[in-house]
């Protein structure tokens, strides 16, 4: 409604102009007087006034354009009679094609600077004009999601399936659409076909890989991983590092569905290939264990204590021998520490075995500066004990586990990319859904609090312990949940 009142308001304006200009050019007293002389030497003479002048000029113009449209007319009439079939049509059809592509040009611009109806509009014109569909129905089908018309767009992308050489750009507006109204499942289906047809293509690449992921289909997303790194996408050493992630997750997949032999050889796979994964080293050790490889088991713990000590190999090892006494297990357990003695997880780690041997002295001597230099949860809490274990009053050990309740926590599984913390390791964040971003660490902002007892001494105290070692354990675990309470 609005565009028609501009439209005539226009024409109008326009009216009243040429009505003003018309009277205005009348009323110029100046004029052009024409004089032809012929053979006979007669002299004839035409005045023009400005008004008639400019009609002429203006029907001269008019003129000369209609003769050069029917010069070319005729040149393409004697091309077409002389043999050249489509001349004639090629003539009409070169002024369609000039407007269709200024249309679809001026529609691309329309789409680039967000106008929604103008893109729509230019886009029915270049159609009109063209009558090329693999050219048009991109830009209709962009304009339609502009404008929120999901139906039309996604019945626009369907009919580009159709055409060979638009079926690449048809599937990934249906991924596209998909994955705005939050359909995975559809997504990873045209995500793969999108694959399937331009495998180099580094956006499909990436979002066939990130759903993948999401969805749990890591031996898909590790042969998208590994056509990233033939194509040079991906460096080698980056490429290692993420497929043994995803052969890890692979091999947890295959084990929840009851099928160990193959998790069991994908796991050791993995620890092979990234030593320094810990999740990986811990399940690959279990695997050799239950093989009763107990050889192997042990080279895989030393090989990634060394690389990384961490909370999860020391209780693997532990499990190896469950029937041990303490003393037998700290004599046992040299053969990881000796690896990364001056580590503070080493030293934990010994501390632990101490308490449990009786050895509170060696387990002091074990923590050293830890305390002041840094007094996580867990080095308070093995100070606890130690002062429990040495006949310290109760104030004393109250008043580390107070210490203890309200200290950082240390080392935990983080996202390098949002700094979450979780609590158990996985190959995406459950934040940010990053891929292998998780790394043990200290947390950015470490202030949580340790939540039970239970990560004091995790798995390591073995079997047939002394009374007095276990009950200090209990009564400092029981210590740490009635002070959170």
């Amino acid at each position: 409604m609005i565009w028609s009142f501009i439209k005539i308001s226009l024409f109008i304006c326009l009216v009243v102009g040429l009505a003003f200009g018309a009277d205005w050019l009348s009323g110029m007293g100046s004029g052009v007087r024409v004089v032809v002389v012929d053979r006979n030497v007669d002299v004839t003479e035409f005045s023009l006034d400005a008004l008639k002048l400019v009609i002429i000029l203006g029907v001269a113009l008019i003129a000369i354009w209609l003769a050069l449209k029917v010069l070319g007319f005729v040149f393409a009439f004697i091309r077409f009679v002389t043999g050249d079939e489509t001349a004639i049509s090629r003539y009409f059809d070169r002024n369609r094609e000039r407007k269709g592509y200024e249309a679809l040009a001026e529609g691309m611009l329309a789409v680039a600077s967000g106008e929604s109806k103008l893109a729509a509009s230019k886009a029915s014109k270049a159609e009109r004009y063209l009558r090329r569909p693999e050219l048009t129905n991109l830009l209709t089908a962009q304009a339609a999601m502009m404008n929120g018309d999901t139906r039309k767009a996604e019945e626009v992308y369907r009919k580009l399936l159709a055409d060979q050489r638009t079926r690449f750009v048809g599937v990934q507006g249906l991924l596209s659409q998909k994955l705005a109204e939050g359909d995975t499942d559809t997504a990873v289906k045209l995500a793969q076909k999108a694959f399937a047809l331009n495998p180099k293509n580094l956006e499909v690449q990436n979002t066939l890989f990130k759903l993948q992921t999401e969805v749990g289909d890591w031996k898909g997303a590790r042969d998208v991983l590994l056509a990233k790194m033939r194509q040079g996408q991906l460096p080698k050493d980056v490429h290692k590092r993420r497929d043994a992630v995803l052969a890890l997750q692979e091999a947890k997949a295959v084990l929840d569905g009851g099928t160990s032999i193959e998790a069991q050889e994908a796991a050791i796979a993995a620890a092979k290939a990234s030593p320094d994964l810990i999740p990986a080293a811990a399940m690959a050790a279990k695997a050799h264990y239950d093989k009763g490889d107990v050889k192997s088991a042990t080279r895989v713990l030393l090989k990634a204590w060394e690389a990384q000590p961490h909370p999860d190999l020391a209780a693997v090892f532990a499990s190896m021998v469950p029937g041990e006494s303490a003393t037998e297990r700290l004599k046992r357990f040299e053969k990881l520490l000796s690896l990364r003695p001056d580590h503070e997880e080493t030293r934990l780690l010994r501390a632990e075995l101490c308490i449990a041997a009786e050895d509170f002295p060696a387990a002091r001597r074990a923590l050293g500066n830890l305390v002041e230099a840094n007094p996580t949860s867990r080095v308070l809490t093995l100070m606890a004990a130690i002062e429990r274990g040495e006949g310290e009053d109760d104030a004393v050990v109250r008043g580390w586990l107070a210490k203890a309740l309200t200290a950082p926590r240390g080392k935990q599984w983080c996202c390098d990319k949002c700094q979450n913390i979780q609590s158990q390791w996985g190959p995406v964040c459950d934040n940010c859904g990053g891929f292998d971003t998780l790394s043990w660490r200290e947390p950015a902002h470490n202030n949580m609090p340790l939540p039970n007892g239970a990560e004091m001494l995790p798995l390591i105290v073995a079997k047939g312990t002394k009374a007095d070692a276990g009950a200090t354990l209990e009564g400092t675990a029981r210590a740490l949940n009635e002070r959170e309470k």
